[in-house]
């Protein structure tokens, strides 16, 4: 039987109590301390700060792409297969409903929310592994893709974000589970743009990263919450393993358990303090929970979508080629006409990017389906080939 929890009885009534007489202690970000590079001022009433950044990020070409950027399952012709599009915008209300009972800036928690994920690239960790390996092997730098969404939303397209916003967005790191999240503060954009080329030298020092505000902290977690058992439902419509397949958990098996007890516990644990936290019980079985999927579906994907020993060859004749394409100056190439010469007539001097860099970007940005049909482009003689599985497939 499902098991539901629910918020205690007593929290329930300080909650309640202190929104009816506007008492108890809030730790929601002040929005008085906002920082952007450059000032610019409010558009109007309901263009609060944070509003704006969710403007400036929602229209974004990158947010666009998420409609084909793989959560976990490349090349299903499944309409119910989540993308991350969907992934976003389930870190989003998880998250808003946290920092609604938290009483937390929900402006900020959509903003890093929706941006969390704009730098990932196609075939989900399959391909972020992937660019890592060969931008570190040319340049010894590190490809993360929390690091390289702040790149898209600050340099790539110059938009202004406020530092709260960046700093969530690089400090979301949904592979590292933590039991509590306390902000660190960070003092300006001068520490922030520091922390940010370190990350680009050392994983080590990008995984221990933590935002500098509570609204961060929750959006972090939600990222966890968010696709634990979503990725269960996901496995399970692509065949690659049933229900009764998953241990039996404290926390619950199936998607809306997990969900709704984690959000209770994180609430029930959060409420009028100054971090974000799980009690031990419910952050062990979370881990065990993670762990699960790792086994039985993270590792396995490869070979479900049978993109396994195909994507590497793809990714490295594609890296080649482009990198030499913009060494050679050929101003015919893809990276050219869909990549450098669009943003450097939006972003002045991109151009002149380390060719790289250049690169990495411009394979970063990429969705699933543009990358397959770039391949073909650049190497139509090659045996490499990328089968999707059908809508039909189960009734031919």
């Amino acid at each position: 039987m499902p098991k539901y929890e629910a918020l205690s009885k007593e929290l329930i009534e300080k909650i309640e109590y202190e929104r009816a007489t506007g008492s108890g202690q809030s730790f929601a970000f002040d929005e008085g301390g906002l920082q952007r590079r450059t000032a610019e001022k409010v558009g109007g009433f309901w263009a609060t700060p944070f509003v704006r950044d969710i403007d400036k990020i929602m229209h974004s070409p990158y947010f666009s792409r998420y409609a084909d950027k793989t959560q976990v399952y490349s090349l299903f012709k499944n309409d119910d297969m989540t993308r991350r599009s969907l992934h976003v915008q389930l870190v989003s209300r998880i998250a808003r409903s946290i920092g609604k009972a938290l009483r937390l800036n929900l402006d900020l928690i959509e903003a890093i929310a929706l941006g969390h994920d704009v730098g990932h690239p196609a075939f989900a960790h399959t391909g972020e592994h992937l660019l890592d390996e060969l931008y570190r092997k040319n340049t010894g730098r590190r490809f993360l893709h929390n690091i390289q969404s702040v790149r898209v939303l600050d340099k790539i397209h110059p938009y202004n974000l406020s530092l709260q916003v960046l700093n969530g967005i690089a400090a979301h790191n949904g592979e590292l589970e933590l039991e509590e999240y306390r902000p660190v503060p960070v003092k300006d954009f001068a520490e922030f743009d520091e922390m940010m080329e370190k990350c680009c030298q050392d994983k080590g020092y990008a995984d221990k990263i933590m935002p500098c505000t509570l609204e961060g902290a929750v959006v972090r977690i939600s990222d966890i919450i968010a696709y634990l058992g979503k990725d269960r439902q996901d496995a399970i419509l692509a065949k690659a393993i049933r229900q009764s397949d998953f241990t039996e958990n404290s926390i619950g098996t199936v998607n809306a358990e997990i969900v709704n007890n984690l959000i209770v516990n994180v609430i029930e644990n959060s409420y009028g303090k100054p971090y974000i936290k799980l009690d031990k019980a419910h952050f062990d079985a979370l881990k065990r929970a993670k762990a699960e999927n790792y086994e039985k579906i993270y590792n396995r994907a490869g070979a479900i979508t049978g993109t396994e020993g195909i994507i590497k060859p793809m990714m490295q004749n594609v890296y080649g080629q482009l990198l030499e394409d913009v060494k050679a100056g050929k101003l015919s190439s893809p990276i050219f006409r869909h990549h450098i010469l669009p943003l450097s007539a939006a972003s002045k001097g991109y151009e002149k990017t380390e060719a790289n860099q250049l690169v990495v970007d411009y394979i970063a940005s990429m969705t699933d389906d543009y990358f397959i049909e770039l391949h073909g482009l650049l190497f139509p003689s090659s045996p490499l080939k990328l089968q999707y599985h059908g809508y039909f497939e189960d009734i031919q």
